[in-house]
């Protein structure tokens, strides 16, 4: 017997995916919950669990907080989000967080049964829209491109120093007396800090800079 947990905030989804599971005898349907948060309460409880089909978007805590976690503490638990959502940015994170499937909400009661059975066996259950994403994601992954994001916008230590001046609101003269620089190469700082920001005022460079913990 398969003893599995649904996790959705929408009670009818529930019954829905109940419905669907209730075709298949080896399957039990040990408790469902409409968070996180409830299931974490539940598995403190009782983890004598196979697999848990995971929701994405969810109040109190979301199914990839979720997954984070409970991979942490229970990591025998296969968990397959189910989710409404193929877009990019979930299945990068539904992966991360160590999801071992990802299939969609309109899944029909056969192929959801495969799917469990496949994850169960070790394999990793995909609709085929969500496995060619994730190929692609694979060839372009999200976070190489984040990294070169940060690489662009990696400043001098002297440049740090003039953006510090710059935030006090100091002109141009002022920031090249306080630096010992002349004001010439304050303004050729400032254009190389505007170009690797990707801004175009004081304003724009200050509050990038606050944001990504430079100054």
């Amino acid at each position: 017997m398969l003893h599995i947990a649904i996790v959705d905030d929408n009670s009818f989804l529930i019954h829905a995916i109940k419905e669907k599971l209730s075709f298949f005898e080896d399957v039990s349907v040990k408790h469902t919950s409409l968070n996180g948060s409830e299931l974490l309460t539940k598995l403190g409880e009782n983890h004598n669990l196979d697999l848990i089909l995971m929701d994405i978007e969810m109040p109190v805590l979301n199914g990839i907080e979720t997954t984070q976690i409970v991979k942490q503490k229970y990591p025998h638990i296969k968990i397959i989000m189910l989710t409404a959502f193929d877009n990019d940015e979930h299945i990068f994170n539904a992966i991360k967080a160590g999801a071992d499937g990802y299939l969609l909400k309109e899944i029909n009661p056969k192929d959801l049964y495969n799917g469990i059975r496949e994850t169960l066996n070790g394999g990793a259950a995909m609709n085929p829209s969500i496995a060619m994403k994730t190929l692609k994601l694979l060839r372009n992954p999200i976070d190489i491109q984040n990294l070169r994001d940060k690489e662009e916008i990696s400043l001098s230590n002297r440049e740090v120093e003039v953006l510090e001046q710059l935030s006090k609101g100091l002109s141009y003269t002022l920031i090249a007396k306080h630096l010992f620089l002349s004001p010439s190469t304050v303004r050729k700082h400032i254009e190389n800090i505007y170009r690797k920001l990707q801004v175009h005022s004081k304003i724009e460079a200050v509050q990038k800079a606050k944001n990504h913990n430079i100054i």
